[in-house]
């Protein structure tokens, strides 16, 4: 499959900018610059091979093998898939209205040193049964400073308040690292060196309930390593992601792509993982085809050709291209109906 319409999984880039609080109360450390759209192709089985190699021997450690991951996965819904929503098109109470249903999953973003654990949305999310899904973004960082404990009082300080929360939530540090972000300088051997080096930290002070997801985009930056060479390994690593978004036509090089076209390729690269799948991020463009439809097809493409994928939260905002569920009254619709669907509320 040619792989055309593809670009950052996020449709804005969150730089260096002073935090912004969405409509829906989400945090962002926003500069809010539009993404750059480029051109992807799609993951060959070959390549799979090549960088999970190249990842087993460019660390200190090699990552384990699936046999010898934990045995079962924290937060998995006892049947289907849990819905997730980032609230930017109105308050948590507005949409969840909107939708006729309440999501599971909550997604958020921060900065290096925000205190997320210590945020009301999260400590809300929690008592309010959602589970928080925190994207922990090192902008400015480098990763050289994490590997060599130059950051190890935030590192620690994150750890403690993780683990007074107390319940199980999810922390997506650092995603799409294959992509525009290029945390670590696209250089994977330091990009896991770091991940390690935090997971480590937050496991020796106790942060149990944290729930570790690895996310990278749908597709690789140009000349950049694989997907997998970023891989950190089965132990550091509950679930696997990836973002990624249905760009429609608006622009001239991009084509349309159904649900089940867009995540095809990297479904088979994460599947080798064993691991559990949740999509971080997706929405559809309303242009060059029916968004309702592509919204209709998220189920049984789930069922019948993702059942690993056991997660998938809906970027809702009117950004760079119509990503929000109500950007017609069809699309509206069928976004109720999916999130009434049974599959989407286990």
């Amino acid at each position: 499959m040619t792989d055309r319409g593809s670009s950052s999984g996020r449709p804005w880039r969150r730089g260096r900018a002073q935090d912004v609080t969405s409509p829906g109360g989400d945090v962002s450390t926003a500069g809010l610059r539009p993404a750059l759209r480029r051109l992807g192709t799609g993951l060959a089985g070959t390549a799979l091979v090549t960088a999970v190699a190249f990842a087993a021997t460019s660390c200190s450690t090699a990552p384990e093998k699936v046999a010898d991951a934990k045995p079962a996965a924290p937060l998995v819904p006892p049947e289907g898939a849990w819905l997730g929503h980032y609230y930017g098109n109105g308050t948590v109470e507005e949409t969840d209205a909107r939708i006729g249903t309440t999501p599971k999953i909550h997604l958020t973003y921060y900065g290096w040193e925000d205190d997320w654990s210590a945020s009301g949305t999260t400590r809300d999310d929690l008592g309010d049964d959602r589970i928080p899904l925190v994207n922990w973004e090192p902008f400015d960082v480098d990763f050289d400073d994490i590997v060599d404990g130059s950051l190890d009082a935030t590192i620690e300080k994150q750890a403690d308040g993780a683990k007074e929360l107390g319940e199980p939530f999810f922390l997506d540090f650092a995603a799409e690292m294959n992509e525009e972000e290029g945390w670590g300088g696209h250089d994977p051997e330091l990009y896991i060196a770091a991940y390690r080096h935090i997971h480590d930290i937050f496991e020796q002070r106790g942060a149990s309930n944290v729930v570790w997801v690895w996310a990278p985009n749908v597709t690789d930056s140009p000349d950049a390593p694989d997907t997998m060479a970023y891989y950190p390994g089965d132990r550091y690593v509950d679930w696997t992601g990836v973002d990624g978004y249905n760009w429609g036509t608006s622009d001239p090089d991009f084509e349309w792509q159904s649900f089940t076209d867009r995540f095809r390729d990297i479904y088979g690269t994460l599947a080798e993982t064993g691991k559990p799948i949740i999509i971080g991020e997706t929405a559809s463009d309303e242009a060059g085809g029916s968004k309702a439809d592509w919204i209709d097809e998220i189920v049984p493409g789930l069922k019948d050709e993702f059942p690993l994928i056991k997660a998938l939260v809906w970027f809702d905002v009117d950004k760079e291209r119509h990503w929000q569920i109500d950007s017609s009254p069809e699309s509206l619709d069928a976004y109720r109906r999916m999130a009434a669907d049974p599959y989407l509320t286990p």
